[in-house]
Parts: structure tokens; sequence; C-alpha cells
């Protein structure tokens, strides 16, 4: 039987992943946590992996609070990029396979057009630029690697836009969302049966993963308030400068799933019926 270890198993897309290959394949999945690895350690992540001895291993940890990164350079650059780093010396002492997920903010959105994989990466931010690190590390170390880049996540078991704008919902009558940044609202579920797909095809590289269309992140926070029976809440846009926040984000990091597409033959649905299948899970 196939063994395969799944590391940042208890957040938002590890828990749905874990589910979607228990469930779609004979598998050994094994899921591991902060209380169970501390990847920022080399030997402890390399001597555990190598003790495992999975065939495949998922790697999802990450410092993923893009704002914070900001003023934690060092923690960022530790967990996403030499975490990785780590990750992949544990595999290759049991020549398994490392499955990374990436990020679109590797990109500068200066393109204005859907970011195929091969694009030049230029991350305005130090989360993007950790995250495109670890990225190096893997095309660096190893032969058999995946790495899936995605974007704009929301899924069942974790904090995002959607929690956020429901909540500041219900508290205020009125909300700002910036109208000036563009990108693939992507759902957990989703992703995880196409990264299910991707690994039983062996598919090896780069792949860009997202629910299909685009959209500002005003028009998202409109629809999911519309979809969600939400009235009386006024919402006005604002610009990304007017917002001031720590890290800068690409005004336009759409990412290109043709490749996917025509290599795998897989397609995922618009974002909006992903969104309106999300909503409807969280009715009592």
């Amino acid at each position: 039987m196939r063994r395969i270890l799944v590391i940042g198993a208890k957040g938002m897309l590890g828990r749905d992943l874990a589910t979607v290959l228990r469930s779609s394949s004979d598998s050994e999945v094994i899921g591991w946590d902060l209380d169970e690895i501390d990847i920022r350690e080399e030997k402890e992540t390399v001597d555990k992996i190598e003790r495992l001895g999975p065939e495949i291993v998922i790697h999802l940890a990450a410092y993923t609070n893009v704002d914070e990164c900001e003023s934690q350079v060092e923690q960022a650059l530790a967990i996403n990029a030499e975490g990785t780093r780590h990750v992949a010396l544990g595999a290759l002492r049991c020549q398994a396979k490392v499955v990374y997920l990436s990020t679109d903010y590797v990109f500068d959105g200066k393109k204005m057009a859907p970011y195929v994989e091969d694009d030049p990466s230029n991350p305005l931010n130090v989360y993007g630029l950790s995250k495109l690190k670890g990225e190096q590390y893997l095309q660096t170390l190893m032969e058999d690697f995946l790495i899936v880049r995605t974007q704009w996540l929301y899924g069942k078991f974790g904090r995002h836009f959607i929690t956020s704008i429901l909540r500041q919902a219900q508290e205020k009558g009125e909300l700002q969302i910036v109208n000036d940044q563009v990108g693939s609202p992507t759902y957990t579920v989703d992703l995880s049966i196409v990264l299910s797909v991707l690994i039983e095809r062996n598919a090896r590289g780069i792949f860009h993963v997202t629910n299909s269309g685009f959209c500002t992140w005003y028009d998202f926070g409109r629809a999911i308030l519309a979809w969600s029976g939400v009235e009386r809440v006024r919402v006005t846009p604002i610009s990304s400068r007017a917002l001031n926040r720590p890290a800068p984000r690409p005004s336009y990091s759409v990412l290109s799933c043709e490749k996917l597409k025509r290599e795998i033959g897989v397609s995922l649905r618009p974002w909006s019926e992903a969104t309106k299948d999300y909503l409807k899970s969280l009715r009592p």
C-alpha cells in the first residue's frame, strides 16, 4: 500500500485533502501538523520523514499571514523557504515525491493577462518571495516534484475572506472592499480533488490550479452577501492604496490553468458555482 504524508494536515486545505485522498484511493494517508513536526528544524524534519518512509510527501505547511510576513521576514523564510528545503531533504532520503503548494504572489501582477507556469516570477511581498524560494529549493534539489500554484483559497476549515465578510456584515452597516486586485477565488474541496488527480497521474513540474473565471475582491464580496441573503449592508469599493496594508499585492494575478486542461484533461468549475456550493454548506 502506498504511503502518503500530508504536512500541514490540520489546515484549511489539509483537512479537505486528507479526506479526498482517503476516499479516492487505497493509499495510507498520514497527517502531520505542528504537534508532530517543526519544519524549521532540519535534523528533526529529515529524520522523521526518513523514519516514516512515505512514497509521497504533500507539503502544505506555511506561514500564510501575508501582512505579518513583512515584519517577520526571518520567520517567513525559516518556514516557507528553509522549511521546504528540509522537507525536500527528508523526501530525498526515502526517494519520495514532494507535492508543494505555492501561490500567485510569486508574480508581480504587471502582465495584465493570465499567468502561465513559465512566466518570470517577481514577487512584490515577503510572503511571495519566501514561497518562491521554496519552489526554487525543490527545483534545485529534486527531480520528482510537483509544484501547484493556487490563490484566494476558502473552505470549511479555516478563516478566510468569506468568513471575514459575513462576520463584518453582521457587525457593520457598511463594508469597504478593494476593487483593484483581480484573481480567482478557489474552493479547497475542488482544489483537493484536482490535487488527488495530479498525484494519481504522477504529474511533475509546475501546474496552476484555480476555479475558473476571475473577479475583484469587491465583486467577490458583493456576490457573497447577495448569495447569502444579506441585505441592508452597503458595500463601497476602495483602492489598495486607501486600505494601506503592510504587504503590497499584485493588481492582476489570475493564473492560467490551460496546462492543467491540456496535459491532465481537467478543468475546475466557475468560482461562482463553487462559492454558492460552499455557502450552502454553511446553512444548518
